[in-house]
């Protein structure tokens, strides 16, 4: 489970990044090592689902790990890990 507060720590941490790269994720892995991370483009998301959080740079999106296989969901009580879904950049 990823409550909304830790969701906003997430948030908070990466905006503290002046780029968001695979350096600042594995910054982020430091803080919450018990937690998956994913860097993306948020064109790679379907759209279908929508962000948990969003932020100007950023949409957080949480990661299933309830199944064999992992998975996007809206329900925080399943998740495991955060995408980390750059908006308007490359990864």
């Amino acid at each position: 489970m990823i409550a909304a507060e830790t969701l906003e720590n997430i948030a908070n941490a990466a905006d503290s990044f002046d780029e968001l790269n695979e350096s600042a994720l594995s910054s982020i892995k430091k803080i919450w090592p018990d937690m998956r991370f994913t860097l993306c483009n948020d064109d790679d998301m379907p759209a279908r689902l929508p962000p948990a959080l969003k932020r100007e740079r950023f949409n957080l999106y949480l990661v299933n790990g309830s199944e064999h296989c992992l998975s996007l969901t809206d329900d925080p009580q399943y998740a495991v890990g955060v995408v980390v879904a750059m908006v308007d950049g490359e990864v």
